[in-house]
């Protein structure tokens, strides 16, 4: 049995409010209810996730266990996109065991560790193409990102991806160099060897 109760806050957390739940990302806490599961009576946060179009029952209790936060401050959320301006950290071990740490990363719920993923997966267009696994976590990383920085900036999640990939073009070149750049190396080079 479910019964819509009048609390409207509970561990600092109230109705209305956006949060961010690690596994699932910002989600907006449309009650607070309690549910009778196994003869005992359980508080329970209603986050609903509009995009995705689910609902998730939290129970009170399991709130700091589960992970779930409130809106990132707008100073860590400048901390986010000045991490994505930096150079790209790929290790050098097998794909299946990045990809795991990428997705652990995105699921962490930790803006800065999402910027991280965004910022080691991102190709810009003179760079190599992407493996589909490749571009599903970039994508993925893109839009918990975007959708936290949307609703902590109060701008559209189009607004906030723009805003991302603007900070990403601010970062070290990505790929090779622009031909007359290659031809001044070569050049370079080749002078070096002859000496």
């Amino acid at each position: 049995m479910v019964t819509a109760k009048k609390t409207t806050q509970r561990q600092g957390f109230k109705t209305g409010e956006f949060v961010v739940y690690p596994a699932h990302g910002v989600g907006q806490v449309s009650s607070i209810e309690e549910q009778e599961v196994a003869g005992q009576t359980l508080e329970l946060f209603v986050i609903s996730f509009l995009q995705d179009k689910l609902i998730l029952r939290v129970p009170v209790g399991k709130v700091v266990s589960a992970g779930m936060r409130k809106l990132a401050e707008p100073v860590l959320v400048e901390k986010s996109l000045k991490t994505v301006q930096g150079r790209a950290r790929v290790k050098r071990t097998m794909w299946s065991r990045r990809a795991q740490e990428y997705e652990a990363k995105i699921n962490s719920g930790d803006l800065i560790q999402i910027a991280e993923v965004v910022r080691d997966l991102f190709r810009s267009e003179n760079q190599p193409e992407q493996s589909y696994s490749e571009r599903q976590l970039y994508e993925a990383a893109l839009e918990r990102m975007a959708r936290e920085i949307s609703v902590v900036n109060k701008i559209s999640s189009t607004e906030a991806v723009v805003l991302i990939e603007k900070n990403l073009a601010k970062g070290p070149r990505r790929g090779p160099a622009p031909p007359e750049e290659a031809e001044a190396e070569t050049e370079a080079t080749g002078a070096e060897k002859a000496a």
